[in-house]
């Protein structure tokens, strides 16, 4: 997401660089979506997939409306709703193959529903997108942060490879319900933000450290008052890095991996010296009593999104 938004201005050169050497390094779980720059981050994938398609596994997400002139809720959109999601059969059909044509690929490992559409029952959704593997676009289905009742709905309609979620020693809900059912039902799940959009590097001491375009500057945890209650987080990890000679990214990573193998952390980065870093976290042994410690850490203060975003989690 952040080569193309969100995270300050991009740089495709630099971008493709990165993507080269992720597969130089073993690193090829892509995960993109739709809405990453209106499509831009799926353009940006494409020159490098169409070298490198057989050494990727390729996902990508709809849902979450990134142009209302295309969505089946134009009801909403002439309310002015602030965040649209759609899960009607017409408008992920239409959005897979705006991906397909976007990443110049014939499949799609992994589709992930982004977000579940309160409007339509998840029956339906799921139907459609079992239909798309039926004809070999897609080959494999995820979700990203549903509930627990919704992810055993979906796993009725056809097998959930993996579920999408913010996981990390800066956001720890999914422990409660969702990890659970996952380990019950065999489904991986892909933890996003593992680095807690940055701050779990240590790299981030104030608001002013984040660019102007960034929309962290929005983000409820980044506000002057809760970021600076939360560096105790920050800190915490970095007293367990300097124990192992790592980085305080290595071990909020290493936590993830010590979990279990249906664990899986997909860092994001626009930096090549980032991704080797990242990758570096294979190699770091946690002990029990490191571990002890990290779970010790107290949740942080805020919510993880803007109010307007945060209805559209856990449905």
């Amino acid at each position: 997401m952040g080569m193309s938004w969100a995270y300050g201005a991009p740089n495709n050169e630099e971008s493709h660089r990165v993507l080269e050497r992720a597969l130089e390094l073993g690193v090829n779980h892509w995960d993109t979506a739709d809405l990453y720059g209106a499509g831009a981050n799926e353009v940006l994938l494409a020159p490098i997939l169409a070298k490198h398609r057989d050494k990727v596994f390729l996902a990508t997400k709809f849902g979450n409306v990134y142009d209302r002139s295309l969505t089946s809720h134009q009801d909403l959109v002439e309310q002015n709703a602030g965040w649209i999601v759609d899960g009607t059969p017409r408008y992920l059909r239409a959005r897979c193959e705006d991906s397909l044509r976007r990443l110049g690929v014939d499949a799609i490992d992994l589709y992930y529903q982004h977000r579940v559409d309160p409007r339509v029952p998840i029956e339906e959704t799921w139907g459609e997108m079992k239909r798309l593997v039926e004809e070999g676009k897609v080959r494999n289905l995820g979700i990203s942060e549903a509930s627990a009742e919704s992810l055993r709905k979906a796993h009725a309609v056809h097998p959930v490879a993996a579920i999408q979620s913010e996981y990390s020693l800066w956001t720890r809900d999914p422990e409660a319900e969702i990890l659970p059912t996952c380990r019950e039902l065999g489904i991986k799940f892909v933890a996003y933000s593992p680095l807690g959009r940055g701050f779990l590097t240590g790299t981030i001491q104030s608001v002013d450290d984040l660019p102007q375009e960034d929309w962290r500057r929005s983000n409820p945890r980044f506000q002057e008052e809760a970021l600076a209650e939360n560096l105790r987080i920050a800190d915490k990890v970095k007293e367990v890095a300097a124990r192992h000679g790592a980085s305080p990214a290595q071990v909020a990573l290493a936590w993830l991996l010590a979990e279990g193998e249906y664990i899986v952390p997909i860092p994001g980065t626009k930096r090549v010296k980032y991704l080797e870093d990242n990758a570096g976290a294979a190699s770091v042994e946690l002990s029990s009593d490191d571990i002890a410690m990290l779970n010790s850490i107290q949740p942080p203060v805020g919510t993880r999104y803007p109010e307007a975003m945060m209805g559209t989690l856990n449905r």
